[in-house]
């Protein structure tokens, strides 16, 4: 069974720039200087104003990770992600894939960036399956748990990047 995955963000410009927000080179760089952890990188980028195609490598230190799941994984967590977003009417819809170093499972999601009146609504719906047999259930919800806080902090982040113009 896997555990679900929601978030919704809302910010106070247009989906244009809020895509741009997302998917610039520059802003992700800046993201994942302060959000990525101590193995974070961009091997992968490319974007225009009609679709955008990007993987980053994040880490989660050992210190940083709840007991349980240092029972299960010896070591710093190395996310891969892998994001596409597409100019869909008025706004992008995208798909997010991510795996875990050592874990054997995945993690996915649908996005999608659509008007709100003069704003923007960045909504996120996905799932977290590990295939572990006994405590895969357990290793889900935590995983759940540290992408949502992720996905809250990347918002904060883009809502700030976007203020600061």
């Amino acid at each position: 069974m896997a555990s679900r995955i929601e978030h919704r963000a809302e910010f106070a410009q247009d989906v244009h720039e809020v895509y741009d927000a997302q998917s610039a080179e520059e802003v992700l760089r800046a993201r994942l200087d302060l959000l990525g952890g101590k193995h974070a990188g961009l091997p992968e980028h490319s974007a225009d104003e009609h679709r955008a195609a990007y993987k980053l490598v994040q880490g989660i230190g050992a210190d940083q990770l709840p007991s349980a799941v240092r029972a299960l994984h010896k070591g710093d967590l190395i996310v891969h992600r892998e994001q596409v977003w597409e100019q869909s009417g008025a706004g992008y819809t995208g798909t997010a894939k991510a795996t875990v170093d050592g874990v054997p499972g995945e993690i996915t999601a649908r996005t999608e960036l659509v008007p709100n009146g003069t704003g923007a609504t960045l909504i996120t719906s996905g799932e977290v399956k590990v295939r572990i047999p006994l405590v895969g259930a357990k290793l889900e919800q935590v995983i759940a748990e540290q992408v949502t806080r992720l996905l809250v902090r990347e918002a904060e982040f883009t809502a700030k990047w976007l203020a600061d113009g």
